[in-house]
């Protein structure tokens, strides 16, 4: 598998989730993410893993996507024109398969936002970027213990708070 395809795949959800949450709907969030993924196609070159990690740099790809939609009262379609991709079908099923994603994590997102800071971002970079706690520690400049036991309170936390078991 080529290295673009392994990045689309381990982002094509969360880059879906953020658009829908952003949008309300999935129309418009699939066509902002095949955007995006274009655009970053066409800049990959310009990627440099000493500025930042590629989910920081995709997501800024997103958050600019995102902008000039909003400014220009339509989703954008030029880097998939450049690229020659087909214009994106969608029918019913795809379309609530994206919506189920968003409204999935609608309630934990919220209550995760709740969280004290450091467990809050200690959950967010295990949990929802599926980073590995060594890289979290760096990051956040403590142990790996330290990470373990913030991933670990938050997570009780938030199945207390989400009617889970404890």
């Amino acid at each position: 598998m080529d290295t673009f395809t392994r990045f689309y795949r381990e982002f094509e959800r969360p880059l879906l989730r953020f658009f829908w949450r952003a949008t309300g709907r999935a129309d418009l969030a699939a066509d902002l993410t095949a955007e995006t993924f274009a655009s970053a196609l066409e800049s990959v070159d310009k990627f440099d893993p000493r500025l930042g990690r590629e989910d920081q740099w995709l997501f800024g790809i997103a958050r600019n996507v995102l902008g000039k939609s909003w400014r220009q009262g339509r989703v954008e379609t030029s880097a998939r024109l450049r690229l020659g991709l087909p214009h994106l079908v969608l029918d019913d099923e795809l379309i609530a398969s994206i919506e189920r994603l968003g409204e999935a994590d609608g309630e934990a997102l919220m209550e995760l936002a709740r969280l004290p800071e450091k467990e809050r971002d200690a959950v967010r970079a295990r949990v929802i970027e599926e980073r590995e706690y060594h890289e979290i520690a760096v990051e956040l400049h403590c142990s790996e213990a330290v990470v373990r036991q913030r991933v670990s309170r938050g997570l009780r936390t938030l199945r207390a708070r989400l009617g889970g078991a404890t």
